[in-house]
C-alpha cells in the first residue's frame, strides 16, 4: 500500500474487481492504492467498530448504508489499536459530523492512519455484484496511482487471496496484558488473542472476570500459568484451515477439560479440534442485523457477524468426536450456516458471531452469562492434571 494525505474532495479514485468490474469515483482519505478482498458490510451504525475490528485486516469494506461518517469519529468507540481495513468504499460520506462526541471525521482519520478509500460510487451496485460473483480481491487507486485499466487490473490479479490466508498472528498482541475484573473478582480467564476486539475482554470484566489476554503464538503452559478457571479463544482474521498452532492449543485445553468458549475465528477453530472441516463462503456475513437462533432454547436472536468462512458440521444429528459428542447449538436463520458449536460431554462451547457487539445488537450478550455459569459448575480440581 502506497499512500499520501493531500485534500481529496476532487481527487479521482478508481475501484478495480479481480473480474474487471470497474468503478469510479472520489478519494476518500488517503490518496494512493490499496489492495485486499472485497466484502460488504450491512450495518447501519457502527463504522468505528468496524474499522478497527482486527478481523477486517486485509479487506476492503464497502459499506451498503449510503450516509457513513455523520457521527465522526472519537477515542472512545475504538475497538483495537487501529483500522485495520486495507480500504474502505462509502456512497456519500457526510460533509460535517453531527456527534457532540466526535473529535475528528472520519475522512480525516482514514487520512491520518493511511487508509486508501473512494466514495462516489454506486455501493448497491457492487453490493449486487458481489452477492452475485462472490467476495473477490479488489484495488482502489487514486491521485498519481490511476493509471490505464488493463494496469491497474493486472495488478489487482497478482493480489494474495484470502483463502489460504494465515493472518491471526499479525493483529494479536505481542505481550500479555491484563484486563482487571470490575468489582468483586469471580474467575479468571486466559484469553487467547487472535484478533481480540476491546469490548469482548470487557464484557467478561463485568462479570467479573479478571482477563489475562495472551498472544496467538501462546503455549500450553502459557495459558494455565495464569491459572484459569476458563480458556477463550477470540475472533480474528484469514483462513481457519491455516490455523494449526491455535487448533493445537484448544485441543489441549479440551484435553484438560477446562471450560472453554470461543467466538468467530474461535468457533472455526474449535470446529477443527473437533475434526470438522471448515470452508469459504460465497460472500461471507458481516453486519450488525443477522438473524441467529440459538438451537438451545429456540431463541432467535439478532447478531453482530463479521465472518467469510464457517465450519462444516452437520445440522441434523449430534457428532461424535475424540472430545465426546458434539452438535450445532446455534444457526443463521438466511442460509443455515453453523453459528454455533457445543459439547455435550466436557464444558466447551463457541459461536461465529460476535456477543461483545459494542454498537449493538445485544441480544447475544447471555453468552458471556453461560460461560460464568460454566466456570461455576465445574470444578478446577483435575481441569490440569
Amino acid at each position: 500500500m502506497t499512500t499520501s494525505t493531500r485534500g481529496t474532495t476532487k481527487v479521482p479514485a478508481v475501484l478495480v474487481l479481480e473480474d474487471g468490474r470497474i468503478f469510479r469515483g472520489r478519494a476518500y482519505g488517503a490518496v494512493g492504492e490499496t489492495f485486499g478482498e472485497a466484502v460488504f458490510s450491512t450495518g447501519m451504525t457502527g463504522y468505528q467498530e468496524t474499522l478497527t475490528d482486527p478481523s477486517y485486516h486485509r479487506q476492503v469494506v464497502v459499506m451498503t448504508a449510503p450516509h457513513v461518517g455523520n457521527t465522526g469519529v472519537n477515542d472512545e468507540d475504538m475497538e483495537s489499536r487501529r483500522i485495520w481495513v486495507s480500504g474502505y468504499v462509502v456512497r456519500d460520506p457526510a460533509r460535517v459530523p453531527s456527534s457532540w462526541r466526535s473529535t475528528r471525521t472520519l475522512d480525516e482519520e482514514l487520512a491520518a492512519q493511511g487508509v486508501v478509500g473512494i466514495s462516489g460510487i454506486d455501493t448497491r451496485a457492487l453490493t449486487r455484484h458481489l452477492r452475485e460473483r462472490g467476495a473477490m480481491r479488489v484495488g482502489i487507486f487514486s491521485g498519481d496511482a490511476v493509471r490505464d485499466d488493463a494496469a491497474l487490473l493486472a495488478r489487482v490479479q497478482e493480489a494474495p487471496e484470502m483463502k489460504g490466508a494465515d493472518l491471526s498472528a499479525e493483529v494479536a498482541t505481542a505481550e500479555p496484558y491484563v484486563v482487571p475484573a470490575i468489582g468483586e473478582k469471580r474467575f479468571t480467564v486466559a484469553a487467547v488473542d487472535l484478533g481480540i476486539k476491546g469490548m469482548t475482554p470487557q464484557r467478561m470484566a463485568e462479570r467479573g472476570i479478571e482477563v489475562h489476554v495472551l498472544p496467538a503464538t501462546a503455549t500450553v503452559d502459557d495459558v494455565y500459568a495464569v491459572n484459569p478457571d476458563g480458556v477463550f479463544f477470540s475472533n480474528g482474521p484469514g483462513d481457519p484451515a491455516t490455523a494449526d498452532h491455535p487448533v493445537a492449543l484448544m485441543r489441549a485445553v479440551l484435553e484438560r477439560g477446562t471450560p472453554l468458549f470461543g467466538i468467530c475465528f474461535g468457533n472455526q477453530i474449535l470446529g477443527r479440534a473437533l475434526g470438522f472441516g471448515t470452508y469459504k463462503l460465497k460472500y461471507g456475513h458481516r453486519g450488525i442485523n443477522q438473524p441467529v437462533q440459538d438451537r438451545t432454547t429456540g431463541k432467535v436472536e439478532v447478531t453482530a457477524h463479521n465472518h467469510g468462512f464457517a465450519v462444516d458440521a452437520p445440522l441434523d444429528k449430534v457428532s461424535d468426536t475424540p472430545f465426546g459428542r458434539a452438535e450445532v447449538s446455534h444457526v443463521c436463520l438466511n442460509d443455515n450456516v453453523v453459528e454455533g458449536l457445543q459439547l455435550l460431554d466436557r464444558p466447551a462451547f463457541s459461536v461465529q458471531y460476535h456477543p461483545e457487539a459494542a454498537a449493538g445488537p445485544h441480544d447475544a450478550a447471555y453468552l458471556f452469562d453461560r460461560f460464568t455459569s460454566l466456570m461455576s459448575t465445574v470444578p478446577m480440581e483435575g481441569q490440569r492434571a
